[in-house]
């Protein structure tokens, strides 16, 4: 009896430090995340502004890019933050330098939010190159310009429901029941909603990742990288030709855009 007892005891032991360890690395994601996850501002969560209220045009339209600039323009010194954090583990794996546990955590959680296919073993240098590479073609800056006038697109300037109640500006979708508003269009087999999120800084995050992840929008993450490469700006107008696939209308999409662009051009500065 006290072999039986001792080795239940041994057993819960056992359990009680793996428990242990799975909320301390939970913990340490968490951490992680939340250093790699911009936080919403304090702007962020106050309600939508009614942008029917403007009867003059001009107003209507830059106080909608007003609204929208901060988060936009705040979001991608994010990215960029994160690209400089990656240059730094890409020179230190050249140098063949270890990488701290931390170093390590973030490059899985960014490898899994960034839909990076590609191995990350931190003892094998090479791999983790590769997934240091693959990172640095995905997490980059989408031109303030081409968000501001994808959102007045997709929003009708900042009045569609999906705005006004769930900071949905950008057409998003999302596919488990309840995450959102259920299309008045939707056919009768389809199952997707259009997301809704807290806050806006949700809202922008999620669009620029879906641009940065989405297998759709390999093109536009190819000429941004071309750009990049030949030390050339990153324009609005140029990447939205990689967007033919966010619209069904194509092409007229991107055109449309880029008209949108140009028209606009006075409105995208402070």
């Amino acid at each position: 009896m006290a072999t039986r007892r001792s080795v239940i005891k041994v057993s819960l032991s056992t359990l009680i430090a793996l428990v242990l360890v799975l909320y301390l690395w939970s913990l340490s994601t968490e951490r992680v995340q939340q250093d790699l996850v911009p936080a919403p501002s304090e702007m962020a969560a106050k309600p939508v502004p009614d942008f029917t209220d403007f009867a003059n045009v001009e107003e209507k339209k830059k106080a909608f890019f007003d609204y929208l600039r901060p988060e936009i323009e705040a979001q991608n010194q994010h990215i960029l933050g994160i690209r400089h954090r990656l240059m730094q583990l890409q020179r230190k794996v050249a140098n063949n330098e270890p990488l701290s546990e931390k170093e390590r955590q973030s490059l899985v959680w960014l490898k899994k939010e960034y839909r990076v296919d590609s191995n990350v073993n931190p003892q094998d240098l090479a791999q983790t190159a590769n997934v240091i590479q693959g990172l640095l073609n995905r997490i980059d800056i989408i031109p303030t310009d081409l968000v501001l006038v994808q959102a007045a697109n997709e929003s009708a300037w900042g009045t569609s429901r999906f705005a006004r109640r769930g900071y949905n500006f950008f057409g998003l979708w999302c596919f488990k029941k309840g995450c959102g508003f259920v299309p008045s269009r939707r056919k009768e087999d389809a199952k997707h909603e259009v997301a809704k999120f807290p806050n806006l800084t949700r809202a922008v995050y999620t669009y620029l990742r879906n641009l940065n992840r989405h297998d759709a929008y390999r093109e536009l993450r190819q000429i941004r990288a071309n750009l990049r490469a030949n030390n050339l700006p990153i324009t609005g107008s140029d990447l939205a030709e990689g967007l033919v696939s966010y619209s069904e209308r194509g092409h007229d999409y991107v055109e449309e855009l880029q008209a949108m662009i140009r028209f606009n051009e006075e409105y995208f500065t402070e």
